[in-house]
Parts: structure tokens; C-alpha cells; sequence
């Protein structure tokens, strides 16, 4: 799926800066409500640790993808982006560690919403293979 953002205009959808920027493309929401993102883990990422992207770079690109979706659909709505904050992480499965030059694909799928708290279900794959998921609560200021 070719990404409607990529690394040179993902900053208009996540409040994050380099160095700290875990996402590169946004591929955008399926019809199913289902957003897609995508990560390529490098050398020089700051949460890549012995080759491999730590459980905090998992963690925190799953939230940056969140926030990415949240974003996109602020954007087309020709409104703010808010920004987004942990409220929890429930059930973090780490199947294995990706390694550098791997690209993560991971989607999101709001479960439920209450005003401005959302219930996500995220999973992060390399190729076929599921390497992590996890359940978020998420926070958005107004």
C-alpha cells in the first residue's frame, strides 16, 4: 500500500520531532476502520540496542502510529492535531525484538471510544509474522 505521508511530511500528523519521530509512513484507514503504518528500524534509531529495536521503540511506535491515525483523521477534517497521551498499555506481547533493516507494518484499530479517550487494539508485523501486540488506552487533549 503506497503511504499518503511518509518521513518527509509525517511531522503534520504526529506532534514527535526527531530524534524521536517512530514512524515513518502512514498507508492510511481501511473500511474497516484499520489504520496502517509503517516503520523501517535503523542503525541510528535512538531506541535500537544491540542491532535490534528495543521493547520501548515497539511501545513507542505503536503510540506514534495512534497518534498518526488520530492525526490523519484531524487533517481531514481540515481540524487541529491534538496532542495524545498513554493513558495504559494492557496484554504487551513481545513475540521477538526486530532487527535493524526490518520493516514493521503495524495497524490500529480503535475498540472502543469515550469522549476523548480510545480504546486501541495495535499489532506490529514483520513480513507475515506478528512480533508484537498490545491494548492501549489513549488520552487526547481538546
Amino acid at each position: 500500500m503506497k503511504p499518503l505521508y511518509n518521513r518527509d511530511n509525517i511531522t503534520e500528523l504526529i506532534p514527535q520531532r526527531a530524534p524521536m519521530i517512530e514512524v515513518d509512513d502512514f498507508c492510511g484507514i481501511d473500511v474497516e476502520g484499520v489504520a496502517l503504518s509503517r516503520l523501517e528500524v535503523r542503525a541510528d534509531n535512538l531506541l535500537v540496542e544491540e542491532n535490534h529495536f528495543s521493547v520501548e521503540g515497539l511501545t513507542e511506535h505503536m503510540a506514534q502510529s495512534a497518534a498518526a491515525r488520530a492525526g490523519y483523521l484531524a487533517v481531514s477534517k481540515g481540524e487541529e492535531v491534538h496532542l495524545g497521551f498513554i493513558g495504559a498499555v494492557n496484554g504487551l506481547t513481545v513475540g521477538r525484538l526486530p532487527l535493524v533493516g526490518e520493516v514493521l507494518t503495524t495497524s490500529v484499530e480503535v475498540v472502543e471510544e469515550v469522549m476523548n479517550i480510545a480504546l486501541i487494539a495495535v499489532k506490529s508485523c514483520v513480513g507475515e509474522e506478528e512480533v508484537a501486540s498490545c491494548r492501549m488506552k489513549i488520552y487526547t487533549e481538546e
